[in-house]
């Protein structure tokens, strides 16, 4: 079975950062685009980032870009979301998606509140 194990939010004040990790298993982990994956209250999914599995290459939400970084590692089958400057507007629970698609696997999220 696929598994995604999000870790890492918490409490933040504004100006803060937190490191997320994603721990996978059950698939081959290299093989595919990993993707982070944010609901905030009331709301839909949002598409963060991906990290894409050939070369590695990002994509970020411009909402997001300049202040978080996406990476893996793809020997620890782990995917990483650093974020920073983070705002009252980032408080979401934040997935950890296989894929490019909000329908694509996950697991439970992480909840991240940015306040003072």
């Amino acid at each position: 079975d696929v598994q995604l194990q999000a870790s890492g939010g918490g409490l933040v004040q504004p100006g803060g950062s937190l490191r997320l990790s994603c721990a996978a298993s059950g698939f081959t982990f290299s093989n595919w685009d990993m993707s982070w994956f944010r609901q905030h209250p009331g709301e839909g999914l949002e598409r963060v980032s991906t990290v894409l599995s050939t070369g590695g290459s990002t994509r970020y939400a411009d909402s997001v870009k300049g202040r978080f970084l996406i990476s893996r590692d793809d020997a620890k089958a782990t995917l990483y979301l650093q974020m920073n400057s983070l705002t009252p507007d980032d408080t979401a629970i934040y997935y950890c998606v296989r894929g490019r698609s909000p329908s694509g696997s996950r697991g439970p999220g992480t909840l991240v509140t940015v306040s003072s």
